[in-house]
């Protein structure tokens, strides 16, 4: 009886109606990757020239990595109104321009969002767009790549995304809309229980990343063993901020791939090493960070809030955060 009601539950599923809100890096590789499945009626919500480049020419991505281009003709709109329903909305936008879009989102009538990307305020986001906890997402997409006159450059070895509820897992409706949307498109779901905390211990990590990455004008080749090493540092120090704040961090996928002695350090200095000398290590972290300041300015933000409510000592955090371009 459980089989056939699952069964049951994806026949509904022959057309999703979905809407990619945002035409960024993280928007249009993700329009993408929801065109593969030709059930899905994807909207890639997009405004000025770009929307203009997508109606004319289609959605044109140079995949790097994969060394191929993809051409994907793809509805757009400029505008989500109150009475568009969608089956899906994923919201791609920064987390420094939700508030912006909040008002927008909380007035539509779907039911299910998707908030993709490096958000340190998940939970507030929930409370914020009103809705029963089990229609609300946070995910975060494994791309990264910039934005040109008339194509997108994506750097991805794989495309998934991480996702779940902001302190729950997800519930078995929200997963069963999930899995058609991507079905058959070899977009890797992997589900977390708590993502405010994923989001937190990750941005725990890209925030020094940053950090060194201004250092040194965005030439990470440039990056000295001090540098890199403090880098890690930073990371477990933030950590150990995030738990004496009450965040619950999974130590074993973050905090002891920095701690000092250990060989989960060796192997992710081993990693910074190779993100600082290599091309995908640009593309991913410094091309993002220069391009994204204030984007980290915002994470930086965030965190600082959260440390002052602890009595952590951030020697290589400080250090790092000095290279930070200050707000003007």
């Amino acid at each position: 009886m459980f089989l056939a009601g699952l069964i049951m539950q994806n026949r509904r599923y022959l057309v999703m109606r979905i809407l990619v809100y945002g035409a960024g890096v993280q928007g249009c590789q993700l329009a993408h990757s929801l065109a593969q499945n030709k059930k899905n009626v994807v909207t890639l919500l997009a405004r000025g020239e770009w929307k203009a480049v997508i109606d004319q020419k289609g959605l044109t991505i140079r995949h790097m990595l994969q060394r191929k281009t993809t051409v994907d003709r793809m509805q757009t709109t400029d505008v989500l109104a109150p009475e568009d329903v969608y089956d899906l909305v994923f919201v791609t936008v920064q987390a420094g321009q939700l508030a912006d879009v909040l008002p927008i989102l909380k007035a539509n009538r779907s039911q299910y969002f998707i908030f993709v990307g490096n958000d340190p305020y998940a939970q507030e986001m929930l409370q914020a767009m009103q809705r029963p906890v089990d229609k609300i997402a946070f995910g975060f997409q494994n791309n990264a790549g910039r934005r040109e006159h008339d194509r997108l450059v994506s750097v991805h070895m794989g495309m998934g995304m991480t996702v779940g509820g902001a302190t729950a897992p997800l519930s078995g409706a929200f997963r069963l809309r999930l899995q058609a949307a991507f079905e058959g498109t070899h977009y890797k779901l992997t589900y977390y229980s708590d993502m405010d905390e994923w989001l937190k211990s990750h941005i725990a990590f890209i925030l020094p990343c940053a950090y060194a990455c201004y250092a040194v004008d965005g030439e990470l080749s440039r990056t000295t063993v001090e540098q890199r090493r403090m880098i890690v540092d930073a990371a477990w120090e933030c950590c150990e901020m995030l738990k004496a704040a009450g965040v619950p961090v999974n130590d074993a996928e973050n905090t002891d791939r920095y701690r000092e002695g250990t060989k989960q350090r060796k192997k992710t200095e081993r990693m910074v090493y190779w993100m600082a000398q290599t091309v995908v290590g640009k593309w991913c972290i410094s091309d993002h960070a220069m391009r994204a300041v204030s984007e980290m300015q915002y994470l930086d933000e965030a965190f600082a809030a959260l440390r002052a409510t602890t009595l952590v000592e951030m020697a290589a955090w400080d250090e790092l955060r000095r290279s930070l371009p200050r707000k003007k």
